[in-house]
């Protein structure tokens, strides 16, 4: 009897750059990510309106037991993955947390002082399963 059961996969593209050695400009490369989840796959885009009046848009990406959210900082995609939260959905990549939480999402440098002001304030605007 076998004892492993077939899980379906889902399969993520990512952008990333990364830098040249000897000063040489920036190239781009892609990155294939391989989630395995027993249950439902669901990816979504959410655009968020911040309060500097940029568009930020977001990728979340659930595939128990992975959830993960795909946001630019300083223009680079960086792959967030979730972290415990008291309400609301937070996703750490680095320095970086993205808490979300009833349609508002902010954007902090955890390295700053505690007082600093967010990265970004935003409010979602709109949701593409």
């Amino acid at each position: 009897m076998n004892r492993f059961s077939v899980l379906p996969l889902a399969t993520l593209l990512l952008a990333v750059s990364a830098p040249l050695a000897f000063g040489q400009t920036t190239t781009g490369a892609s990155l294939t990510l391989t989630l395995e989840s027993a249950g439902n796959i669901e990816r979504n885009i959410v655009t968020y309106q911040c309060a500097d009046e940029a568009a930020l848009v977001v990728q979340y990406v659930n595939a128990a037991p992975n959830f993960l959210a795909i946001l630019p900082v300083d223009g680079v995609n960086h792959v967030f993955a979730t972290t415990l939260s008291g309400s609301g959905a937070r996703y750490v990549s680095g320095p970086y947390e993205w808490w979300s939480h009833q349609g508002e999402g902010t954007l902090r440098d955890l390295m700053q002082d505690e007082d600093a002001e967010p990265l970004a304030v935003c409010n979602e605007i709109s949701n593409t399963p």
